[in-house]
């Protein structure tokens, strides 16, 4: 089941004190973008926000209200609250498990690459990626952290990401990039759609 560690708690019982609204809880929800990538949400909510199908767990303090849908995406999540050089915020994790077909497969030699070479990498510029999909041999990935929005992005990708990967993984022919860098905190694409380099 989800769990919530101290420091998150404390940070979401702080933010409910403060708020000039009433609280009745706190929604978490997951929406698989992919087989590969969850998207996860935090918000507050008002008595009126609580669906009839929600499921309810209650924490020291507060209640969170958990979707049908998102409730086995949260299986095994953890929520945590961050004060650190690369800013401060909520983060949710769970461990990535691929579907039991893609097992076995390209996608999860992939999967593995990332995890244990690309992540670890990027991670000392406060950066990561995450698989998409996988077709043909293409691998489809989304930069995120420091990487999205970064004028070196491109470099990234083809001299460390592709690199990586077709070095550990020699079927694949090429790595794409479907992030939307345009919302990132240093766009590297302007609004005009033409690249910063």
């Amino acid at each position: 089941m989800l769990r919530i560690t101290d420091s998150a708690v404390s940070k979401i019982v702080e933010l409910i004190g403060e708020s000039d609204q009433p609280v009745a809880g706190l929604r978490v929800a997951a929406r698989a973008r992919s087989p590969f990538k969850v998207d996860y949400r935090l918000a507050f909510l008002s008595e009126d926000d609580i669906g009839a199908d929600d499921t309810k767990v209650s924490f020291d303090g507060f209640d969170v209200y958990m979707d049908r849908e998102s409730l086995p995406l949260l299986a095994e999540a953890s929520v945590d609250y961050v004060d650190g050089l690369m800013g401060r915020g909520f983060t949710i994790d769970s461990p990535t498990r691929l579907p039991e077909e893609l097992r076995g497969t390209l996608a999860e030699q992939v999967m593995t690459v990332i995890q244990q070479q690309v992540n670890p990498a990027l991670a000392s510029h406060g950066g990561y990626v995450t698989l998409m999909d996988v077709k043909d041999n293409k691998v489809y990935v989304e930069l995120g952290g420091g990487c999205q929005g970064c004028g070196m992005a491109r470099v990234t990708l083809k001299e460390g990401i592709e690199r990586m990967l077709k070095q550990a993984i020699p079927q694949i022919e090429e790595v794409v990039d479907v992030t939307d860098h345009a919302s990132g905190t240093r766009p590297y694409y302007g609004e005009s759609g033409e690249t910063g380099a």
